[in-house]
C-alpha cells in the first residue's frame, strides 16, 4: 500500500479530524511521515517535528490543507523539547514516534548505548504528553499513540537494545492508560516489517554482523509473515489516524500490531498468553498457555 491511501483512496469520511490539531514526531521519513500525510488527509492541522529542516519542508509541500507547520527538534535534546512544545499551543493529538537505536546483540552494548534512544524515545515521550495533557484535559479530548514495535510482545533476534527500550515503552503507556482523564486515550502501534530506511539499515547491519546476504536475511523474515511482503507505510499511519477518531474513544491502553500476521501469539483479555506450537513431523498444532 503506498501513498494513495492518502489520496483518492482515503479510508476515512472527508474531515474526519478537523478542528484538531496533531504533533508528529520523527515526521521526516518512514512511518511518522506517512502519519503526518495521513493525519492532514483527514483534515487534522499537522504539527511535523524531525531533525532535518529540508525532509519536513518536503513534506509541509505534500500535505492536504492548509496551516501545517514544521519543527525542527532534536528528540534527545530534552530541555529542547520543554521549549518547543511550551511555543506550540494546543495540540489534541500527539504520535511519539523516533528512530530506532542499532541492532546487535544486548551483551555487545555498555550503558552508555542506552542513554540517546532512552532520551529519544521514553524520556521525549514522557515530557511531551506531561506538557500536553493539562490542554487535552482542558479541550475534552485527546489522542496519544505511541509507534514502537512488536518486540514488546516477541522480542527479535539481533536488536535487543530497540527490544528493551520497547518494552519499557508499552509499559508507560498501560501505566498512563490507567491514570489519564478520560477523554484522553492512549495506545500503541506495533509495526512489523515496514518498507522504510530503517528496515534496509537493519537487515544491511545482520548482514555485516553475520555475513548473510541481505536478501537472505529480508527472506527470512518474510518466511515468517503470512502475507509474505512488507508492510506500506501507509497502512501503519491508516491504523494510528483510526485510533485518533472520535469514534474510537473507548480504546485505550491497547498495543496494536500492524504486522501482517507474523507474530505466533494471542493475548487473551483473561492475562493469559496463547502460543500456537506447529509439529510438522507430526502434523499436530498444539497451543500452549502461561498465565501472565
Amino acid at each position: 500500500m503506498g501513498s494513495e491511501l492518502a489520496g483518492s483512496d482515503f479510508p476515512f469520511a472527508e474531515g474526519i479530524l478537523e478542528g484538531r490539531t496533531a504533533l508528529v514526531c520523527g515526521a521526516s521519513k518512514g512511518i511518522g511521515r506517512s502519519c503526518a500525510l495521513m493525519l492532514a488527509r483527514a483534515g487534522a492541522r499537522v504539527i511535523a517535528c524531525a531533525r532535518t529542516t529540508a525532509d519536513l519542508d518536503s513534506l509541509i509541500g505534500q500535505m492536504h490543507g492548509e496551516g501545517h507547520r514544521a519543527v525542527e527538534l532534536d528528540l534527545e535534546d530534552i530541555d529542547a523539547v520543554v521549549e518547543a512544545v511550551s511555543d506550540l499551543g494546543i495540540i489534541h493529538i500527539l504520535v511519539n514516534n523516533s528512530g530506532g537505536p542499532p541492532g546487535g546483540p544486548l551483551l555487545e552494548n555498555e550503558l552508555a548505548d542506552f542513554e540517546g534512544p532512552f532520551r529519544r524515545h521514553l524520556h521525549a515521550a514522557h515530557t511531551i504528553t506531561k506538557a500536553l495533557v493539562p490542554s487535552m484535559e482542558s479541550e475534552g479530548t485527546g489522542r496519544i499513540v505511541n509507534i514502537i514495535s512488536t518486540s514488546v510482545r516477541e522480542p527479535i533476534d539481533n536488536i535487543g537494545l530497540s527490544n528493551t527500550l520497547r518494552g519499557a515503552m508499552a509499559s508507560w503507556a498501560k501505566s498512563l492508560s490507567r491514570e489519564l482523564h478520560p477523554c484522553i486515550t492512549i495506545n500503541n502501534i506495533l509495526p512489523g516489517f515496514t518498507d522504510t530506511d530503517r528496515l534496509g539499515s537493519l537487515a544491511e547491519s545482520i548482514s555485516q554482523r553475520t555475513g548473510k546476504p541481505v536478501d537472505d536475511v529480508q527472506e527470512g523474515w518474510m518466511s515468517g509473515v503470512p502475507i509474505q511482503r512488507l508492510i506500506g507505510p501507509m497502512e501503519t499511519a491508516a491504523a494510528v489516524t483510526w485510533l485518533c477518531l472520535p469514534s474510537s474513544s473507548g480504546v485505550r491502553g491497547i498495543s496494536l500490531a500492524v504486522d501482517g500476521g507474523r507474530m505466533r501469539s494471542i493475548w487473551g483479555s483473561d492475562g493469559v498468553r496463547y502460543f500456537l506450537l506447529d509439529f510438522p513431523d507430526s502434523g499436530h498444532v498444539r497451543i500452549q498457555t502461561i498465565r501472565e
